[in-house]
């Protein structure tokens, strides 16, 4: 089955006073129908950068985006526009990305109108229902404002939002990181029962490994701009291969107090991802890094069946594993 969602050599270059940024850096992935692509990484290492570039809310600066085995970077405005009923996003903080002059009804019902999905307020009114019902929502809320509502239920208040005209992909960019942890499950268990039931593709992107590991069927490991490791989920926590994939795992929390935790701590300067040059991006934090890496960035890899690696250590480096997790 060819994937739904598909970067090839995708670029996306920021001008900055210092030089230029490189924010998503010839990064090239594939997404099935009905899976979830999990993107993990620190802070800043372009994981939501790539999901708007994905949607074209900002525009490549090179390379091709394929949806469907169309190559959106062909897309006129016009056609853009028809083609985002296909693509919606979930943001971060439910409440900076909710209008608080709007009820629940308005900013669910919007999309309706925008894109002529209703025929009368009536039908607009049923379906807002009935969305607001898929997400667990009460009727009573229908004329409640954003700011009457908590973290948990804003985000459902996003998530109906893009479900209002029926996506088959979504952008979930950390959708709950900036929630409680016992809402951060309900919200995790209601984006896997929606996508069960209506057979939704995910990039969800994430800085947790625990969520990553919850939600995802295949994992890609960002690192300033470049994906540096790339398998299923159940391989990514079984056999890591890239040494900062090992280092993120190593920094997941444990709760049994009974198990040692061997902690990797990070030294050295993190490159910046303006003028990088054309060393491993990695390898001033590497404590295996050598003369090869300092000179040279590694390309992506397919070391194993299904397991891509940009590391020209990570067969001699590769040791039994156990999964924190």
């Amino acid at each position: 089955m060819p994937p739904l969602v598909q970067l090839k050599d995708c670029c996306k270059y920021f001008q900055v006073p210092a030089g230029t940024l490189h924010a998503v850096d010839h990064v090239n992935l594939s997404i099935k129908a009905g899976e979830t692509l999990g993107v993990v990484g620190e802070s800043g290492c372009g994981k939501s950068t790539l999901g708007r570039v994905i949607l074209r809310l900002h525009e490549p600066t090179s390379g091709h985006i394929y949806f469907d085995g169309m190559d959106l970077t062909r897309f006129n405005e016009e056609e853009m526009r028809r083609m985002r009923r296909e693509m919606q996003i979930i943001f971060q903080d439910p409440y900076a990305s909710l209008n608080p002059r709007m009820t629940i009804a308005q900013i669910i019902g919007e999309p309706l109108e925008v894109n002529k999905l209703v025929s009368s307020r009536a039908d607009q009114r049923k379906k807002v229902e009935a969305l607001m019902e898929q997400v667990g929502l009460a009727r009573r809320t229908y004329n409640l404002y954003p700011h009457e509502f908590d973290g948990g239920r804003r985000q459902r208040v996003v998530i109906a939002r893009a479900l209002a005209v029926n996506p088959r992909f979504i952008v979930c960019d950390e959708p709950v990181s900036a929630l409680d942890v016992s809402v951060q499950a309900q919200v995790l268990n209601l984006l896997m029962e929606l996508q069960s039931d209506l057979n939704l593709t995910y990039m969800f992107i994430s800085h947790d490994l625990s969520v990553i590991h919850h939600i995802s069927d295949n994992v890609a490991v960002m690192y300033l701009g470049q994906i540096v490791e790339q398998t299923s989920q159940t391989e990514i926590f079984r056999q890591p291969l890239h040494p900062y994939t090992k280092l993120l795992l190593s920094a997941i929390p444990n709760i049994n107090p009974f198990q040692k935790m061997t902690r990797t701590l990070l030294k050295g300067e993190l490159t910046s991802p303006i003028n990088p040059g054309r060393s491993c991006r990695f390898a001033s934090r590497c404590a295996y890094a050598d003369d090869k890496c300092r000179t040279t960035n590694p390309c992506l890899e397919e070391l194993e069946p299904g397991h891509f690696v940009a590391c020209f250590r990570a067969k001699e480096l590769a040791a039994s594993y156990t999964s924190p997790v």
